[in-house]
C-alpha cells in the first residue's frame, strides 16, 4: 500500500498578495513539519515532485476564452477582468497567476494517475482542492477547479467518484460540473450557505437530470463542534460510501472548519478533523487527497501533517519537533502540540437539531437515489 505526497517549491514564486488571506507559504509550512516529523522516512511513502498541467488538460473544463483571461493577467497585460472573476478582492491578479494554476491543478492530475496506475493507494495534493472555480470564472481565490479535472481523469478511465468536501466553505464549482453525472457522487459538508460564501449548498440540493439524487449537502449552523460534525459524518458517509461503492474517494481536506480560522464560525478541532482522515484512510478503496481552505497556518500544517500520518499509518507524537516550534508560533500555533485540546460549543444543542433535520432530508431524498 505505497502512498504520495506531491510537492514542489516552485509553488512559493507566487504570492497572492500581502493582505490576501490565502498564504501559499502555509504549503512550506506544512511540507517542513512533515518531513520534521519524520514522515518522508516511510518505506512505503513518496515525495514526488509537482509537474504543472498543460493547457490542454485544464480544456477539459475551463473554456479558451478564460485560460486566455487567465494567461494575460499572469503576464501583468491586465488588471481586471471582471467578466471572468478577476480583479481587487477575492481573486486578485498576480504576477505567475497563469504558471501558480497550472502547478496546483498538474499535481491533482498526478495525483488521479498514481492511483489509476496502481502506484498508489493514497495520493495527497496539499496544494490542491480549489473547489470554487468555475469553467469560465474564478471565485473564492480559486482560479482552475483542480478538484473537477481530478475527477474528470478518472470518469474517463471509467471510475465511478465519491466527492467528498469538509471545507467550511461549500464546494459549489464540483457540484454544479457533476449536478447531472451519476458517475460522481458529491458530497459536502460546510457552514450553512445563508452565513457564508458562497451561499449555495442547501439541502434542497440533490443533483438533476440522471445526476438526481447523487449530490448531497450537510449545511451546518455556526458553532458546530466535532461532536455534532462526527454524529453527521457517521450518518451519512458509511451508508453512501457502502451503497455507491466509488472505486476512488476525491477528498477535500479544507481546516477553515477549525475554531480559530479567521474566515469562518464552525468550531470543529484537530480531533474532529483527524477522526474523518482516518475514516477515509481505512474505507477509501482508492484515495486522492486534496488540500483546500485554511487561513489560520498553524492550524494547516498541524492537521495535514495529522493527515498524512494517517495516510501512513503513523501514530506521532504530540509534541511538535523542537525546530518546529518558532516557525509554528509565528503563524498562529498556541503551545507546542500538534493536537487541539477537546471543544464542546456553547451552540451545541440547537447544531445537534440542525444536522438531525440534514440527515433527515438526506435519508428522504438522497439515500433511495444510492441505495
Amino acid at each position: 500500500m505505497r502512498t504520495a505526497f506531491l510537492y514542489t517549491d516552485d509553488y512559493f514564486a507566487y504570492d497572492y498578495g500581502a493582505g490576501h488571506p490565502l498564504k501559499i507559504e502555509r504549503l512550506r509550512l506544512t511540507h517542513d513539519l512533515c518531513r520534521a516529523c519524520g514522515l518522508f522516512q516511510l518505506p512505503q511513502a513518496d515525495r514526488i515532485e509537482t509537474r504543472p498541467a498543460t493547457e490542454a488538460e485544464l480544456l477539459r473544463f475551463h473554456t479558451p476564452a478564460y485560460l486566455e483571461a487567465l494567461q494575460r493577467a499572469g503576464r501583468g497585460e491586465t488588471r481586471w477582468n471582471f467578466a471572468h472573476g478577476l480583479g481587487p478582492g477575492d481573486n486578485p491578479v498576480f504576477p505567475g497567476l497563469w504558471e501558480w494554476s497550472l502547478l496546483h491543478a498538474g499535481a491533482s492530475l498526478q495525483c488521479a494517475r498514481l492511483v489509476l496506475e496502481g502506484k498508489a493507494r493514497i495520493a495527497f495534493n496539499i496544494a490542491g482542492g480549489l473547489h470554487h472555480a468555475r469553467a469560465d470564472r474564478a471565485s473564492g481565490f480559486c482560479y482552475v477547479n483542480d478538484p473537477v479535472l481530478a475527477i474528470l481523469e478518472l470518469v474517463g478511465r471509467g471510475k465511478r467518484v465519491l466527492y467528498l468536501d469538509i471545507d467550511a466553505h461549500h464546494g459549489d464549482g464540483v457540484q454544479w460540473a457533476f449536478y447531472e453525472d451519476p458517475r460522481v457522487l458529491t458530497l459536502s459538508f460546510h457552514q450553512d450557505g445563508h452565513t457564508l460564501f458562497p451561499g449555495t449548498g442547501s439541502l434542497a440540493e440533490t443533483g438533476q437530470g440522471e445526476g438526481k439524487g447523487y449530490c448531497a449537502n450537510v449545511p451546518m449552523l455556526p458553532g458546530t463542534d466535532d461532536h455534532v460534525f462526527w454524529k453527521g459524518f457517521q450518518a451519512v458517509v458509511p451508508p453512501l460510501m457502502e451503497a455507491f461503492r466509488p472505486d476512488v474517494v476525491v477528498s477535500q481536506l479544507g481546516v477553515d472548519t477549525f475554531l480559530t480560522d479567521p474566515l469562518a464560525e464552525l468550531e470543529l478541532t484537530t480531533n474532529g478533523f483527524t477522526r474523518a482522515v482516518q475514516y477515509l484512510a481505512d474505507k477509501a478503496p482508492a484515495w486522492v487527497a486534496l488540500g483546500g481552505g485554511g487561513y489560520n497556518p498553524a492550524n494547516v500544517a498541524r492537521a495535514w501533517t495529522l493527515a498524512w500520518a494517517i495516510m501512513n499509518r503513523v501514530d506521532l507524537d504530540d509534541e511538535m519537533p523542537e525546530e518546529m516550534r518558532a516557525p509554528l508560533a509565528a503563524q498562529g500555533a498556541r503551545g507546542t502540540r500538534l493536537r487541539d485540546d477537546e471543544h464542546t460549543s456553547p451552540a451545541r444543542d440547537a447544531c445537534l437539531r440542525q444536522m438531525r433535520r440534514c440527515v433527515g432530508y438526506l435519508e428522504e431524498h438522497v439515500f433511495p437515489a444510492i441505495f
